[in-house]
Formats: structure tokens, sequence, C-alpha cells
């Protein structure tokens, strides 16, 4: 549709003005939401909030249940918000709408259901008095009066200040007010008043008194429960919300009241249920929560029983699954919009158009939530709203749609002014220019038009693209295109470069680890552009600033890598990316790096014999160099680390995964690992096995360094050296002693079951001194006996000396020395060697038994740390292997006097030249104290 030349120059004056400041239609930031707010009488002022973004700033108008308000006394607008002042619950109740306009077009807000919490007073009018019998029970009504919010009851016992309280006999129902007695006792009679609470308002109001009069004609007498309070028999309840069920019953005695599901099921731990058991609460409701439920009344007469079921309401609240967004279009284009929500029920769709109901006409389509308009005009420019609703609510998206008719214009998207491209490479030149309708675009190159070739086309969307490119397409391009409105043009220029070529690439190489390597990449190029190389390692490019391990260098037509001290880890495709701004060009090169093999895997123990174990495994990588053998290393509690074993094969080569372990000790808890190796070097070894213990066998090694004597009279001592824990071979090791008389043939045995025996006492005072015996060790565990030591020759004990030492003489040398000497014993009178002497001291009133005893191997005894002018009584006697002889006849002696106790007093000295004068008090000896002979 053609439009007026005077419309075009408004619009293109408006566009103008828009690239400086963006001007756009009304966006609510901020929508009013049901509410319901306390009617006070003092300072009452109710907010609604409204607010929206556009530029020019939008004017606001609202609306209440359907018409549109106007300003007064009670309404006032503050910015967006509407201001309601000293409002009526009955008046300014109702649905609200916030509308929002400025120059691009009009929106409304979602409804608003606005309402007011209130409490009337109560009627002033007495209450009836109430008569009941002792025993029967009675409902007392409240009747609230008129009111508007939540509501809560309690009930005020003859004016007292707290409230009734209330237990199994008494129930106010939160529902209705009204107060329950289920037994009436003679207690309860006096005035009863309702109270009523608003929770939003905080008013509270009281009823008129109920008087409660016990009539005297009879007591009633018991009977069976009857439910006075009952929940629905069917209730929808949405997830999330808290439910409260409400059941009270009446009778004599007072029913007891018990809540359980129909179905069995135990009830819920989050459940509730009050100190009366009359309100069971399910906070957070959930679809498993849904069911029958039942209140059960009982007493001694009987019971009853409430039933109720709740039905999980699943709905689903309305939310936008798709929604719109804002089209600047051309004219005579085509619009095409969708609004989608997601809700149960499912939703229907409606459409306004700045803040009507959208008229249709031949070229707009309505389907659902779809919307086309063909062929758009300026006349369609305008806010759109797409409403989805259903019976919960509704929701409201919202558009600006702009239909813009203008000239050509290459202002914000030029030709590329200057495109430098390799010789035989392509060109993609762009010409996008704003213009509406879009504009037919044509290319030349100085003044020649363009046409289609076999190297050159001109694209459907007015790209011009050239291929194989020669030295003769430099030059400057120019776009063309044209609209009924105008003609726009634009320029660039195309300059051709010879191409970059690598002339000698990486190429692929095997390397050991610990070697280092450089892979080339030269280059020949345009001589005007500097290259720029890259590395990439697997894909990642190297950053040499972070890698030890890299570096490269060259001259200006070189990026060779040098890849130092080659590591495993360097293996992988290197890529020499090699920049100009005209082009980029790559080789690529493999690194194989050989080393020395991974850890083998998958260690298995197979059958286990005494001394032997069969093992197996699964390769791990070569790393490049093919495995030639495998080492098999085992470790006990008893080695020194890893230890290398004997295998069958003796070697095993590097294609075999299996081995038998040999000449392992039985009984012994063993780990195997195993070690790769191939021509580079070892390899790290495998997890370690499974610990295992190979089966036990008879003893194989027989005790060492067999030897004897010693010992007291009488006595044959036998000494070895023990087995060692790793060689018993089994359990319940021990040793057999064997001995006999040299030269008879009947051998004497002992079992020593203890492994850690190494000694052996045979007693028998009928032995001689000094007796040859023939002795041999074996060994045995649970198995059976092993091998026995060689017969050796071993003597049984000497015999004590049997004289004393003579001569003995003591001389005292001060006040805690005393020394003591003796003649030695004749070597005849000792059936053995004489190894020393044992002297013994001890004062004189104390028994020899308690004597101190020095040992020594000469004829010569220093007894030390005596006390002084104490008289003491000595004696010895001679030892041999056997043990001491008699004592000799004890001799006195008595130590000195101690020295003095005092030290020198009252010191003087003086510094004379190079001598020095002393000077003190001298000491004088106590009584039992030794005179003083001289001073240090």
């Amino acid at each position: 549709m053609l439009l007026p030349w005077e419309l075009l120059i408004l619009l293109s004056l408006k566009v103008c003005l828009a690239e400086r400041n963006p001007r756009h239609g009304p966006v609510f930031s901020q929508e009013p939401s049901d509410s319901i707010f306390p009617l006070r009488f003092e300072d009452n002022k109710v907010f609604i909030n409204c607010k929206a973004k556009g530029n020019p700033a939008p004017y606001y108008k609202w609306k209440v249940d359907g018409r549109e308000i106007d300003m007064d006394l009670n309404y006032n607008l503050v910015e967006g918000n509407l201001l309601i002042n000293n409002p009526h619950a009955t008046h300014h109740g109702g649905v609200y709408q916030c509308i929002a306009t400025n120059t691009f077009g009009t929106i409304i807000s979602r409804e608003a259901k606005v309402q007011f919490a209130y409490l009337q007073n109560f009627s002033r009018k007495p209450r009836n008095t109430v008569s009941v019998r002792e025993g029967q029970a009675v409902v007392l009504l409240c009747g609230p009066p008129p009111h508007n919010g939540e509501i809560k009851y309690s009930w005020v016992f003859n004016g007292r200040p707290s409230f009734l309280l209330l237990d199994k006999r008494r129930f106010v129902s939160q529902r209705t007010g009204n107060l329950y007695i289920a037994k009436v006792e003679a207690s309860d009679v006096g005035n009863y008043t309702c109270v009523v609470r608003n929770m939003m308002t905080n008013a509270t109001v009281y009823s008129s008194p109920t008087p409660v009069e016990l009539r005297r004609d009879a007591v009633m007498a018991e009977y069976e429960p009857k439910i006075e309070v009952q929940f629905p028999e069917s209730l929808h309840v949405t997830k999330g919300s808290s439910v409260k069920l409400e059941c009270f019953a009446l009778g004599n005695p007072v029913p007891a009241i018990t809540w359980r599901r129909t179905d069995g099921n135990p009830l819920p731990g989050k459940m509730k249920i009050n100190h009366s058991n009359g309100v069971l609460e399910i906070p957070y409701f959930r679809p498993e929560d849904a069911g029958a439920y039942e209140c059960v009344a009982e007493n001694s007469r009987g019971k009853n029983i409430a039933k109720g079921q709740l039905i999980f309401q699943n709905v689903e609240h309305l939310h936008w699954v798709q929604t719109l967004k804002d089209a600047h279009m051309a004219i005579e284009a085509n619009l095409q919009w969708e609004c989608r929500a997601s809700g149960k029920p499912k939703p229907v769709y409606r459409w306004l158009k700045n803040g009507e109901p959208l008229v249709l006409e031949d070229r707009i389509l309505l389907e659902g939530g779809r919307l086309a308009i063909s062929r758009i005009n300026l006349l369609d420019s305008g806010m759109y709203q797409c409403l989805a609703e259903n019976e919960h609510g509704a929701i409201y998206a919202s558009a600006e749609l702009k239909v813009v008719a203008s000239a050509p214009d290459f202002s914000k998207s030029l030709v590329k002014k200057s495109m430098l491209i390799q010789r035989g490479g392509e060109v993609i030149m762009e010409c996008r220019p704003h213009a509406s309708p879009r504009a037919s675009i044509s290319w030349r190159r100085g003044g020649e038009f363009l046409k289609d070739s076999r190297r050159r086309t001109i694209m459907e969307d007015g790209t011009l693209r050239i291929t194989n490119i020669s030295k003769s397409d430099g030059g400057r391009y120019t776009c063309v295109a044209r609209n009924p409105f105008g003609t726009s043009s634009s320029t660039g220029t195309l300059v051709v470069k010879e191409p970059t070529k690598i002339t000698v690439p990486p190429l692929s190489v095997d390397a050991t680890v610990g070697q280092s390597i450089v892979l080339p990449c030269e280059v020949s190029r345009d001589s005007s552009l500097d290259p720029t190389f890259k590395w990439f390692f697997n894909g990642k490019l190297i950053d040499f600033n972070k890698q030890d391990h890299f570096e490269m260098i060259g001259g200006e037509s070189a990026g060779d890598l040098m890849v130092r001290n080659i590591q495993l880890k360097h293996s992988g495709k290197y890529v020499c990316m090699v920049h100009t701004v005209v082009d980029s060009v790559s080789a690529a090169a493999d690194l194989i790096v050989r080393g020395p093999p991974g850890a083998p895997e998958g260690l298995m123990v197979g059958e286990i014999t005494d001394s032997s174990a069969q093992l197996s495994w699964g390769s791990g990588p070569d790393n490049h160099s093919p495995v030639t053998t495998y080492s098999i290393q085992a470790r006990t509690p008893f080695s020194i680390g890893w230890q290398a074993v004997r295998t069958v094969p003796d070697s095993v080569p590097g294609q075999m995964f299996h081995a038998t372990v040999i000449d392992l000790n039985p009984w012994v808890d063993y780990e195997f690992r195993v070690v790769a190796i191939n021509n580079v070097g070892v390899g790290e070894p495998s997890m370690q096995s499974k610990q295992i213990r190979t089966k036990a066998a008879v003893p194989e090694v027989a005790p060492g360094n067999v030897s004897g004597g010693g010992g007291s009279r009488g006595e044959l001592v036998i000494q070895w050296e023990p087995i060692p824990e790793e060689l018993q071979n089994g359990e319940e090791f021990g040793y057999i002693v064997a001995f006999r008389s040299l030269g008879t043939t009947t051998w004497k045995q002992t079992v020593l079951p203890s492994p850690d025996a190494s000694r052996y006492t045979f007693r028998n005072d009928s032995i001689p001194p000094l007796s040859q015996f023939e002795v041999k060790v074996g060994v045995y565990n649970n198995e059976g006996e092993g091998p026995s030591s060689h017969v050796v020759v071993v003597y049984s004990a000497e015999e004590e000396p049997s004289i004393a030492p003579s001569r003995v003489l003591a001389r005292t040398l001060s006040a805690s020395e005393i020394e003591v000497y003796w003649e030695p014993i004749p070597q005849t009178a000792s059936s053995g060697k004489i190894i020393g002497y044992e002297v013994l001291c001890w004062e004189e009133g104390v028994q020899e038994s308690d004597a101190e005893m020095v040992k020594v191997t000469d004829t010569v005894a220093l007894l030390s740390g005596l006390m002084g002018s104490t008289l003491y009584l000595i004696s010895v006697r001679a030892q041999n292997s056997a043990g001491a002889g008699p004592s000799s006849p004890a001799v006195n002696v008595t130590t000195k006097k101690p020295p003095p106790s005092q030290p020198p007093g009252n010191i003087e000295w003086n510094l004379t030249n190079s001598k020095i004068f002393l000077k003190w008090e001298h000491v004088k000896a106590m009584g039992n104290e030794s005179e003083v002979t001289g001073y240090k």
C-alpha cells in the first residue's frame, strides 16, 4: 500500500530521533496483584502499585470492575500508583486494572482483586439463658458479626481476663465460632462470652454474655458419642496448601477422639493433632496425602465415626511457554506472532491492541495463540497483548509492533573499505543496507555494472562472491541499493596478495624419553605480509610462557618447534599454523615417544602350594617399545623391601602373561608384583597382589650352634639358636631335645612346644660333675617332624668349691671405704674353674643373710658407700659355674670417723702485686668427727 509523502517525512524524523534516544512503547515493570487491606479508622490510605517503562514516559489510567475511575477525593494518582483515601469495604472493593499509554500505544495490566479486612461489633442485645442438666452436652452459638479476612474465635468464662482453656471436654470450632461442651459439670455454670479477633486488623469484639445454669430436676444418664463437629465428606486440596479437619463429639462419659486413614496406612509424621484431638492439620499437602480419613469418637457406651475424602486437585498455574517479542518490520511485510501458555485447565487466548480487543479484518488471522497480519502498514503499529486465561486467572504478554518505511541507508553497514585476499582464494563482499521495504541490490566495478559469470555470483541477499581470484580482480567495487523511496551506494577496495605456503613442513618422528628434537616449519609468503606462527599440541594451543619443554626458534619465515627433555606425555599430533592478514596455512606431524613400559595390570594369584604360587597379569602400555621380559618380585613381613624371586620359566618373555614363582617358604604371607622391561629400560611395578599365605609343610631346617654346659650341680644345660619364624613352615612349631651319656645307646627325649625356646636344663642329682653327654636338637610342627642337628658333646655342671678362702684381711681407708684381701683357694678344691669371689659385708647386729654383696674376679675388693665410725663384719667365698662355696670366718673392721661437717668461715683475701693473701677461721672437729689435719 502506498503512503502519502507527509507520513514518510514524519516517519523519517521519528527514526532519526530514535537513534539518539531509543523510543519504545510502555512495558510494565510492576503490576497490581490480588490484595487484602486492613481497614483502619485513622490515616486509612491504600496504595495499589503500578509502574511502566517507556519513551516517552507513559501516563496512567485505572479501571475498577470494568469502568474507568474518575480521580476525586477518594482516588488519586501517585506516579502510576493508585491511592485510595478512606476506603470503604463495599464501595472500593473490586477488580482493578492499570492502563499505561504513550505515543506508541496502550497496554493494560493483569486484573487484581482488591478486598478490605474488617470486623463489625456484635449486637448488644442480651442473650438467652441456657439451662442444662449435669452430664448433658451443650452447644453455645457465637453468631459472629459481619466481617472479612481471617478470623480467630475464643471464649471468656465469667469475664476472666484469660481465654477459656480447651481440653477433651470443651472445643471451639474455628469454622463457626461455637463452643461445644461434651459433658456439663457443676463448675461450668456461669456466663460465656464469644471473642472474635480479625487477624489482619487486630480488631477484637466481644459478644453479650450467654448465661448457663444447671437444672436440678435430674442428672443426665450415660449415652454413646454423637459427633457434632464434622469435616466435609469430600474436600479438594491443592498441592502445598494446609488442611485443617475439625471433629468433636458430645457424650457421657466424655468421648475420646482418634484419627486414622481408612486404607490402614499410618498418619504421616508431618501431621499435627492438637491436645484435645479435635483438629487434624496436614501442612504442605502432597498427592500421597490424599485419601479417606476417619475421626473416631468412643466412650464406654459406644462409638461413632465420621468419614471424609481428601482429593488432590492438580492445579497447574498459568505460565508462559512462549511469549511475544517486539517486532520492527518493513512496510508491506507479513507479521506472525505466537504466544503459548501452560496450565490446567487448558487456557484460551484473546488478543488486544492498545488495550482494546483486536478488530479483525481480511488481513488479520487469529487462531488460538497465533496472530498473523499480512501486508502490514503504518496504521498497524501499536502495542499488542496476548491474554491466556482459564478459571483460575489470566496472564498477559505484551509486544510492540513498529512498521518502518525508509530509503536504503548504509550509515550502519558500509561495504568493507579494504579487503585483502590471496591469489586463488575466494572473497565474499556483503551488502546489507537498512531499507524498508527491502532494497534491490546491484554491483559495479568502476563504471561497469557486474553480471553473474563462472567466477562471479550476486547472491539473493545482495552478497557478491568471487572465486579463484587473480591479480586482475583487484580494484574498487560499489554496491548500489534501490527501493521505492530512494537509492544509495557504498564502495570498497579488493587487494590481491600472493598466498602463503609451507615449504619445510614438520615430519613425523620417533624419539626416546629424555631426548630433544626440532620440528621444522618454514614458509614462503607475500613480501608485504608478516606471518605469525602458532603451534598446537593435540588440538590445544601451546603457551610458550607456561611450558618448560617447548621453545619456538627460527627467523622471519620460520617458526621451528624445539621439544626438550621429551617425556611420554609429549606423544601426539603437532600442528604448525601460520597466519597472515589474508590467509592461514597449517601442517601436521606425529611425535612418537618411546619409554620404559607402563605398569602391568590386573595381577592375580592362582594356585598356591607350600613352595610355589601361580601368577597371571595383563600387559600395560608398552610406550612404543615392545616388552622383552617380565620380572617377578615378592615381599614378606620378614624381608627388607621387595626382592626378586625365582620363576618357571626362569626368564619370563614379554609375550607371556603368567609364571610360577618357586622356592617360597611354607606358611609365610607373600605379596607379589610384576615389572615389565623393554629396550628403553625398566618400567613401573604393577599394583601389588592381595596378600596370600603358602601352604604348611614339615620343617626343613635344623637348629644351629647346639652347645651347653654350666648350670648348678646335677644339671645338664643344652642351648641352641632358635629357628626364625619364616622357616618354621607351619603352626604348633616346637623342638625335640635328645641326649644320652657318652658311650650309651639309649636317647632320652623332651618336647618343647615353644617356637622361641633356645635352652633346656635336665636336672638329676646323681649326675657326676662334668659328665660327657651326646646331644642333638630336632624340630617339628603340626605337619610332622623335621631334621635334627648334628650330635655334639656337652658337659654336665661342675661342683661348687668345697673350701673357703683363707687369710682374709680388711683395713679401713676412710669413713666410707674398706679394702679386703685374701688368699685364693687351691684349684684342687673345685671340680671346675674358679670364676670369681663374692665379698659379703654387714653391720654388727644385722643378719648375714641381709649382707651387701660385691663380686670380683681378683683376690682384693674395695667396699665403698659405707657409714663412718661403724663396725662391719666381712666374709669371702669362692664361685664357679656351679655356684658359690662356703664362706670364710667373718673378720671385724671399723670405718674411720667422718671428716668435719662445717666449712671454714670468714674467708678474707687481699691482692698485693701478683700475690693473693687468704685468711679464714679454723674448723674444730666435733666429737664424732676426725681431727682436722689440713686445708685445701
